[in-house]
């Protein structure tokens, strides 16, 4: 992979794994609800996920699932209704929750889960496995030096994301009365996650939609 093709992937992974998504959104909301700590678990699973999609995309699976209008339907079926629930649970909470707290239990699991119900991430991986992998005489030699740059930006998005969440958090439980969170910050932001995650959710849709026409 010579300096130009590597430049390109530079840029491709910057845009897509900075702007707003699924991931970054659940990375901000976890950690401003629950604490860094708490969202450590979903922002280490992304990389970990996307390391596996990657993988079967560069096998060949990807273009089958995206071939067969089934398993395609079945993807962004099961994105959107799991992306709309979490926007539903997200909706609802009202107050700093602890570490036990399940009103938006994203596990580790969970986490690396979501990276397969992302149309999204999917057509990514088999555009760098078109772009940058596929049909070269060092394919997997170049797969070998995709896989750790995408995993640097997939953890380093996620986690400046959770920062900023972490950040926020005594913030958001105000304003004070008598000492005592209110919450009312709060609420208004995990609202504005959760239509976040509703307007991705609609995107995943109409992109999965568009592309079986």
């Amino acid at each position: 992979m010579d300096a130009a093709e590597f430049g390109a992937l530079l840029t491709l992974a910057t845009a897509t794994s900075f702007t707003p998504g699924p991931n970054t959104t659940l990375s901000t909301a976890l950690a401003a609800n629950f604490g860094l700590r708490r969202a450590l678990r979903f922002v280490l699973a992304v990389p970990v996920g996307w390391t596996l999609l990657l993988t079967l995309c560069t096998a060949g699976v990807g273009a089958l699932v995206l071939a067969v209008p089934l398993l395609r339907g079945a993807i962004v079926a099961g994105g959107v209704g799991y992306l709309l629930w979490l926007a539903w649970r997200l909706a609802g909470s009202r107050t700093l929750s602890n570490a036990s707290a399940a009103s938006l239990n994203v596990t580790f699991l969970r986490g690396i889960g979501l990276q397969f119900l992302n149309i999204k991430a999917w057509m990514l991986a088999l555009s760098i496995v078109a772009g940058w992998i596929a049909g070269q005489p060092d394919a997997w030699q170049r797969y070998g030096l995709v896989v750790p740059v995408m995993v640097f930006y997939a953890l380093t998005s996620n986690l400046a994301y959770a920062l900023v969440g972490s950040v926020l958090r005594h913030w958001l439980a105000g304003p004070w009365v008598d000492g005592q969170p209110s919450g009312q910050r709060l609420r208004w932001f995990n609202r504005g996650m959760a239509l976040a995650l509703v307007i991705t959710a609609v995107w995943m849709l109409a992109s999965g939609l568009g592309r079986g026409a």
